[in-house]
């Protein structure tokens, strides 16, 4: 077996498949991108759905990918097994509709055990194959050469999702041998494909060749594919004869730093050898995640990486480290993973922030937490009771991050035992909440033929011209290819078309369809890719069509010029975002439409109004400059060296666009843009919020919108210094803060004013003291505005000692108010406010609740009073 690096092991597979006439294409980003069914990326065939569903058909049908990968649906497994990780990668080869199980089977036989490649010993290699695939035996029986022993029958080999694409699969092992054996030789989990340590799985060939209906009926798919998953993680285990994953070139660096900072040894303690793990696992998959624009939140993909992040320093704190130090790992991670991911070091600086700053946070809300657990126990031991509640594990789990070990470990620390059971469910309640809060869209859709299977060609010509002649090539209507239609609506292929299809956040042209007499024909109302690429006109019919004739198309030219100002405009803003904010705030989304533009980004954290002002300010000055707007096709790797900026998402082929902007704003583009920049005419920003963990979205306005915008804020202005009797729009600042000092020095008085009649009503109220039971009692219903005047009689109650307990109320329309207060007296014989305005507040309709000596409640029905105040003295007897 050779000695390879776990970038070689990468890199071979990658060029093994390229040698085989596959497409290489790059790891996608973690974060999904026009999937709502997937909150990660999570394998190397989520991000080929588009492919196998027919909805893009690919320039090649042979694909192989490294796909970085996240999972986290047993993240308490990660440190404890040998195996499991939170993030991972996966090497995969595809075949869409092109080559099938022999080659499939053939190729991975040769990448496996071929001198050139891998060199496995072909003794070691296991197969598992579902029972009822005759061939896929056949072939590794009869082709391979593989022994009888070698090949099992495994009735789990099916790959299957629910509806969409499915079909067997089998399975590809090596036997690690005796030294790893954990089981009994007569185990029946002893076997490849067993629940052991001594046969692991490296690679699993699915053929996928069914329809999984809605009927829960299966029919065969119109194109046979291949899918297939090799863990690198696992390979190199193998291949660096490391007894975990752990011990490869992926987590030793980081390991080793972990060593560094807590100055304890890696391999001395089994315990700590799993904190080692959890650290070094949590860490990568924070780095990652992070660098593709996700961030710790409370909610979807950013609480997963808060949780991983709280995981990982409460083993940290196990380590002994009891300061910010996951942030150091970052570049190391960087280092490792650098030959095949080099944004993780050139984004180092931000993700060390983002962890740095939500590390601190947390190291806050442990001291918080442990603070509330030690009450809660002072609590229970206080009252004779033995057990800590589910509940009250798994809000500290919930909300201050704590694993249910360290709850566990403290509470037995003191004698407690542990509700398990109880956590379990509440652990079950929120999974619910989690599933049904998830999208409800399929995973991945069931293929169709046709729109697929039409090839013709369609070229767009709209980045130059609005209108153009073209025969209608292709005709659809009710899923069917049809050459005439004389109503409803119908989907059309020409051989040109200057209309731009939906694509990059820009919205189709609208437009018309007109015979050679000029009558209009057809209204076009949307246009979308096809999955060969050809822009799919959605037409509502207004006269007959008939496929072969020629038409002429013409763009809405008032609709187009607006969604070239916007589209321009988000480039300007785009760049602008990074002056102002810094270069980790990255397009994640935009929608550019005729009337207004849409704009989401990365970016931790409130955008000030100060920062908008400044941005709307930079694209405004570009506008006004006049920047020739230039647009240039090239190649891939020429459009890099000139500097142009990809966009967040956006799947590149060889040939490019590139939108140039005085070469300060350069970005790969296939959209329509102004020519000049003094076209957009004045930007307007007219709102910024946050849209999710980590992300913000701004919209805008450019033209006549953005001008409108402004002429009504100015309508808003005038009414406002007509209110304010200000007779020029300059002193309507000076006017309003006149007044407002007017209406400041009214209420002072008005408090003065109340003050001095809540005193005159006390002289009368205190002097009502009734005694029950050894105790003085004033209670009343006094005529004051609020708690705050309530809690002012209280004070002169208290200063002159009239009575043990008083109970005053007030209603104001339709609220009443109720205050209780006990002396140092009345609370030594052990009465509580608390529980006197929890007993009353009830008449009133609500509810309340306070110190020993002072409580209050607030309620709806203020009628109500008189019975509270006499329930009162009831509660007293």
């Amino acid at each position: 077996m050779k000695q390879l690096t776990s970038a070689q092991v990468r890199q071979m597979y990658l060029d093994f498949f390229k040698s085989k006439g596959h497409m290489v294409e790059p790891s996608a980003s973690l974060v999904p991108v026009n999937d709502p069914s997937l909150l990660w990326i999570n394998s190397g065939v989520a991000t080929m759905k588009k492919y196998f569903d027919g909805s893009v058909v690919p320039e090649n049908p042979r694909i192989t990918n490294a796909q970085k990968s996240i999972r986290t649906n047993d993240i308490e497994n990660v440190g404890k097994t040998a195996r499991h990780h939170t993030m991972f990668e996966m090497l995969g080869n595809f075949s869409i509709g092109d080559y099938f199980k022999k080659e499939a089977i053939e190729w991975a036989w040769e990448f496996l055990t071929s001198p050139e490649w891998i060199d496995f010993d072909p003794d070691k290699l296991y197969v598992t194959v579902y029972p009822e695939d005759k061939e896929a035996k056949r072939i590794w029986l009869e082709e391979i050469g593989l022994p009888e022993d070698h090949v099992v029958e495994v009735a789990d080999n099916f790959w299957d999702l629910g509806v969409g694409p499915s079909g067997p699969d089998s399975e590809i092992f090596y036997d690690r041998g005796e030294s790893f054996n954990d089981l009994p030789e007569d185990d029946p989990e002893n076997y490849p494909g067993g629940e052991n340590e001594r046969y692991l799985e490296i690679w699993n060939l699915v053929f996928s060749e069914f329809n999984h209906k809605p009927d829960n009926t299966y029919e065969p798919l119109p194109n046979q594919n291949i899918d297939t998953g090799m863990g690198l993680e696992r390979m190199v285990s193998i291949i660096q004869d490391a007894p975990t994953n752990f011990e490869t070139d992926l987590f030793l660096p980081i390991i080793g730093k972990t060593e560094e900072l807590s100055g304890k040894k890696y391999g001395s303690d089994k315990q700590l050898d799993v904190s080692f793990k959890v650290i070094a696992d949590h860490i990568r998959s924070l780095a990652f995640a992070i660098g593709d624009g996700a961030l710790p939140s409370n909610e979807g993909r950013g609480y997963v990486l808060r949780r991983l992040l709280r995981r990982a320093v409460m083993h940290g704190k196990k380590l002994g480290i009891n300061e910010a130090f996951l942030y150091k790992l970052v570049p190391i991670v960087g280092e490792v993973m650098v030959s095949y991911y080099p944004e993780v070091l050139e984004q180092s600086d931000f993700i060390q922030k983002v962890v740095r700053n939500e590390e601190e946070r947390f190291h806050e809300t442990i001291n918080e937490g442990l603070s509330m657990l030690n009450g809660v126990l002072a609590e229970l031991k206080a009252k004779g009771e033995t057990t800590l509640d589910g509940k009250v594990i798994f809000k500290l789990y919930d909300t201050f991050g704590f694993p249910v070990e360290l709850t566990e470990e403290v509470a037995e620390d003191e004698g407690l035992k542990v509700d398990h059971e109880g956590f379990e469910v509440e652990m079950q309640a929120q999974k619910e909440r989690a599933r049904a809060a998830r999208s409800t869209e399929t995973s991945m859709g069931v293929q169709t033929a046709l729109l697929g299977d039409i090839k013709v060609k369609s070229e767009f010509v709209g980045y130059d011209r609005l209108e153009t002649e073209s025969p209608l090539e292709i005709m659809i209507q009710e899923d069917a290819v049809v050459d005439t239609a004389n109503e409803g609506s119908a989907q059309l292929i020409f051989a040109q078309t200057p209309f731009y299809a939906e694509m990059g956040g820009q919205v189709a042209d609208h437009g018309i369809v007109a015979d050679k007499e000029g009558h209009v024909v057809a209204k076009v109302v949307d246009v979308k890719k096809a999955p060969n690429g050809q822009p799919l006109h959605t037409v509502e019919i207004q006269q007959p069509l008939k496929a072969g004739e020629s038409y002429f198309l013409q763009v809405n030219t008032a609709m187009r010029n607006k969604i070239l100002k916007n589209h321009t405009a988000t480039h300007l803003l785009h760049k602008a975002l990074k002056e102002v904010l810094g270069d980790h705030a990255n397009q994640a989304g935009s929608l550019v439409a005729p009337k207004h533009l849409r704009f989401d980004f990365t970016h931790f954290g409130q955008v000030t109004a100060d920062e908008l002002k400044e941005m709307e300010k930079i694209v405004n000055q570009r506008i006004w400059e006049a920047i020739p707007v230039v647009t240039i096709e090239t190649d891939i790797d020429t459009a890099k060296e000139m500097g142009a900026m990809a966009l967040f998402g956006e799947k590149y082929g060889h040939d490019v666009r590139v939108v140039n902007i005085g070469d300060w704003s350069i970005e790969l583009c296939g959209g329509t843009h102004v020519s000049n920049t003094e076209d957009i005419g004045l930007f307007k920003i007219v709102s910024e919020s946050g849209i999710g963990a980590g992300v913000r979205r701004i919209e805008a306005l450019t033209g006549q919108e953005a001008y409108e915008a402004f002429r009504g804020e100015e309508d808003l202005l005038t009414q406002v210094a007509q209110t304010v009797k200000s007779p020029q729009l300059k002193d309507v600042v000076s006017k309003t803060e006149q007044l407002q000092q007017q209406l400041r020095e009214l209420q002072k008085e008005n408090e003065q004013l109340s003050t001095k009649l809540a005193n005159q009503q006390a002289g009368d109220v205190f002097k009502d003291v009734k005694e029950i039971n050894g105790t003085t009692i004033i209670t009343a219903q006094v005529n004051v505005k609020d708690m705050n005047q309530l809690r002012q009689l209280a004070d002169q109650w208290k200063q002159k000692n009239y009575s043990d307990v008083l109970v005053l109320g007030t209603g104001q329309g339709e609220k009443a108010n109720l205050l209780a207060a006990m002396s140092p007296a009345a609370v030594e014989k052990g009465l509580k406010a608390g529980d006197l305005i929890k007993a009353i507040a009830p008449k009133v309709g609500g509810g309340g609740g306070g110190r020993p000596d002072m409580a209050q409640a607030g309620g709806k029905n203020p009628a109500g009073l008189p019975e509270a105040l006499k329930a009162a003295q009831e509660w007293l007897a």
